[in-house]
């Protein structure tokens, strides 16, 4: 397990030399503190969502949360569907733009051999 990009062992290591260095007469009162920080942080997210959920009246209920977690999504699958999109599996998607079949005319072809021409106003 990983908090803010540091392993399990360096973070207990940074608690106890936090604990040390604070002391024993000072750390009921960070501990109390930081408990209040939390209750306060619980206390706003709890508020956040009931005033969402009056504001959504009963829509609120029926909203599926789970697909707006961003958890759940692989970025190389999304990218993948997206590139590889293949239109016999959907039958509702539009049909595919054909390109013309013979190219435009003054439209330059792809060669791959050719060199780019310098733009002066790109650089």
């Amino acid at each position: 397990m990983s908090f803010f990009g540091i392993d399990t062992p360096e973070f207990l290591i940074l608690i106890v030399l936090a604990a040390v260095l604070i002391g024993p007469e000072r750390l009921p009162e960070y501990l109390a503190k930081v408990r209040t920080w939390v209750r306060q942080a619980r206390d706003m997210a709890e508020s956040a969502q009931s005033q969402l959920k009056d504001q959504m009246g009963p829509e609120f209920d029926d909203v599926d949360w789970r697909q707006y977690d961003p958890r759940q999504y692989d970025p190389r699958k999304i990218i993948k569907d997206a590139l590889f999109d293949n239109e016999a599996d959907d039958p509702d998607a539009p049909a595919a733009i054909e390109a013309p079949s013979a190219p435009m005319p003054g439209a330059a072809r792809f060669d791959p051999d050719r060199v780019t021409p310098y733009d002066v106003d790109a650089t």
